[in-house]
C-alpha cells in the first residue's frame, strides 16, 4: 500500500461504497417511478404499456434487486447511525456490518418467494 493513502480495502470501505451505490440505485428507481406514474396524465395508453412491461420476468428480477438495494441501504444506514452516535460504535463497526449482512441475507431469502414467484411461474409454468 502506498504511503499516505487512505485506501484500506477493508469492510468499512466496502460498506461505504455499497451504501453509496445502493443509494444511487434507489434514487434512480424513484426518479423512473415518478416519471412512469406521470405518464397516466399524459397518455393512459402509454402508462398501460409501461405497466405491461413491468409484469415481465426480467423486471421481477430487477424488483428483487431493488429490494436488495433498499434493504441493504436501510440496514447499513442504521449501522452508520450506530457508529456515529454510539460511543463504542467505531470499535464494533465490523461486527455490526456482519450482523447487517446476516440480517440482509435472511430478509432477502424471505423476500425471494413473494417477489420472484410470478417470474418463475411465467418462465417455467405453474
Amino acid at each position: 500500500m502506498p504511503a499516505g493513502t487512505l485506501y484500506r480495502g477493508r469492510e468499512g470501505m466496502w460498506s461505504w461504497v455499497a451504501h453509496r451505490v445502493t443509494g444511487v440505485l434507489v434514487f434512480f428507481f424513484l426518479f423512473v417511478h415518478v416519471l412512469d406514474t406521470a405518464l397516466v396524465r399524459v397518455s393512459p395508453q402509454a402508462y398501460d404499456d409501461t405497466i405491461a412491461v413491468y409484469k415481465t420476468p426480467l423486471v421481477a428480477f430487477m424488483e428483487y434487486g431493488l429490494v436488495a438495494a433498499v434493504l441493504f441501504h436501510a440496514l447499513n444506514g442504521l449501522r452508520v447511525v450506530a457508529v456515529d452516535f454510539w460511543n463504542k460504535g467505531a470499535r464494533y463497526q465490523k461486527h455490526m456490518l456482519y450482523t447487517v449482512m446476516g440480517v440482509w441475507v435472511v430478509l432477502m431469502a424471505g423476500a425471494a418467494y413473494p417477489v420472484l414467484s410470478h417470474a418463475f411461474r411465467e418462465l417455467f409454468g405453474s
